[in-house]
């Protein structure tokens, strides 16, 4: 028997599940594979495009179809939930992700593989704002705040995984597949998932959720496309005049959206916390996906690293983050908006450093070494930023506002990714250059630490 939970403002549900917290770990499985799958590729593009003769654009675009796809789709997904029920578009998501992953791994040509990555960042964005929308629902006070810790540990490492199993797949060549494998491994998760989620996950909505806004969740697509579009050709059409217009056109498209409220809830953008959080969750993924997408074409192709090779080091981000996550939230608790202000400071100092190294390596195969303690200090600075930042964030929206407002939470990270492939990535491409990309990088984490300077100050209780 199915329970459905629904809950009108601040009140709480009508009923309590007796399996949230397996419900809730289902979830985060599901949602662990979108995450996985933002930074999966990085690793293994060179891999993919000499396979497929992918040029840099179309790298960029195998990285920012999919970012753009869940960017575009995500608040509509998000409002859908929220009025006919979570649980529906779930499950909907989940197999769709599953397929989509499916055509990823049997592309032949790279159009193919960016239409199959768009469709799969589409699928993931009608999963995603079902699960936090849902442990809005399931939970309540002090578990309320776990959960959401929980989901921004999840969150938070898995971009670092990503990258790691991105290099050990690739290079494992499972049953010839190579790079392949990256979006088969999706397969059975998405059928084994699908499955536990019938069981273990409640039917929940929201009483008082507004119809969703299907005209202007199309205009936001065309406006988030139009803002990516010109950054990611604009440099090998010699950044002609149309691609000016077409941004200028895109950026007055989502503003006006903002203005209205129709498609991006102008309520939840009068919560400062909301605000400036979700500033400081764009640019946070601004800089690591342009980060780490030019730090493994960096070393795989100017210091002829192996995918693993670049996989395994990736573990020293991974390392610092588990070494500062359990502390983030009770530090929060007591010192709020310092702590991902601090983190972002880190992760600024911790890249800088790795630049540094970089321009002291040897052409040819530097050593990892000199590259590790600032990905530690980088790694440290996102367990500080990113655990606490859905819970400060999330925890000051109401309950009817609660699944819109993870859609567009989880929006600004999807397109701070997008534009961090096309801005940081377009850097890049220009002269092959570290130097013209990593300035972006430091910069982004710059304005994320005076953007946290206005969140609360105090979190939570978590």
């Amino acid at each position: 028997m199915t329970t459905t939970l629904t809950s009108t403002g601040g009140a709480s549900p009508t009923a309590v599940h007796p399996r949230r917290w397996a419900a809730a770990v289902v979830m985060m499985v599901a949602a662990l594979m979108d995450l996985v799958d933002v930074t999966v590729v990085n690793v293994a593009l060179p891999s993919i495009g000499r396979g497929l003769g992918a040029s840099e654009s179309a790298l960029q675009w195998i990285v920012s179809a999919y970012l753009l796809g869940f960017a575009a789709t995500l608040i509509v997904a998000g409002r859908l939930g929220d009025r006919y029920g979570r649980k529906a578009l779930f499950l909907v998501g989940t197999a769709g992700f599953g397929l989509a992953s499916l055509a990823c791994g049997i592309a032949q040509t790279p159009g193919q593989l960016i239409a199959a990555r768009a469709v799969q960042g589409v699928t993931a964005a009608v999963l995603m704002p079902q699960v936090l929308g849902s442990f809005h629902s399931l939970f309540q006070g002090k578990d309320r705040g776990k959960v959401f810790g929980m989901y921004g540990a999840v969150a938070g490492f898995a971009s670092a995984t990503g990258l790691l199993l991105g290099g050990v797949l690739t290079d494992a060549d499972l049953f010839g597949l190579g790079w392949r494998s990256v979006f088969l491994v999706n397969v059975p998760i998405a059928v084994l998932t699908l499955a536990a989620a019938v069981v273990l996950v409640p039917a929940t909505r929201e009483h008082a959720a507004a119809r969703p806004p299907v005209l202007g969740s199309l205009v936001l697509a065309a406006g988030l496309v139009a803002i990516v579009l010109p950054l990611v050709q604009g440099q090998g059409n010699g950044w002609p005049a149309w691609g000016w217009v077409l941004l200028g056109g895109g950026v007055l498209a989502v503003a006006g959206l903002g203005v209205r409220g129709s498609v991006l809830p102008g309520r939840t953008f009068r919560v400062p916390a909301f605000s400036y959080g979700l500033a400081v969750q764009l640019l946070f993924a601004l800089g690591m996906q342009g980060f780490f997408l030019v730090l493994a074409l960096w070393l795989q192709g100017g210091q002829g690293y192996a995918p693993m090779q670049a996989g395994v080091l990736m573990v020293a981000f991974s390392a610092g983050g588990f070494l500062t996550a359990p502390a983030a939230d009770p530090l929060a608790v007591r010192l709020g908006r310092l702590v991902p202000a601090a983190g972002a400071v880190l992760m600024a100092a911790g890249y800088a450093w790795v630049w540094y190294a970089m321009d002291q390596a040897a052409p040819v195969h530097t050593a990892a070494w000199p590259l590790v303690p600032g990905l530690a200090v980088a790694g440290a600075g996102l367990g500080f930023l990113v655990v606490p930042l859905v819970n400060i964030v999330l925890s000051a929206v109401p309950d009817e506002l609660a699944g819109g407002a993870s859609g567009v939470f989880s929006t600004a990270q999807q397109f701070g990714g997008a534009l961090g492939a096309a801005v940081v990535g377009t850097a890049f491409f220009a002269d092959l250059s570290i130097d013209a990309a990593m300035p972006w990088v430091i910069a982004a984490y710059g304005a994320a630490a005076l953007l946290s300077l206005r969140l609360p100050a105090r979190s939570v209780s978590g």
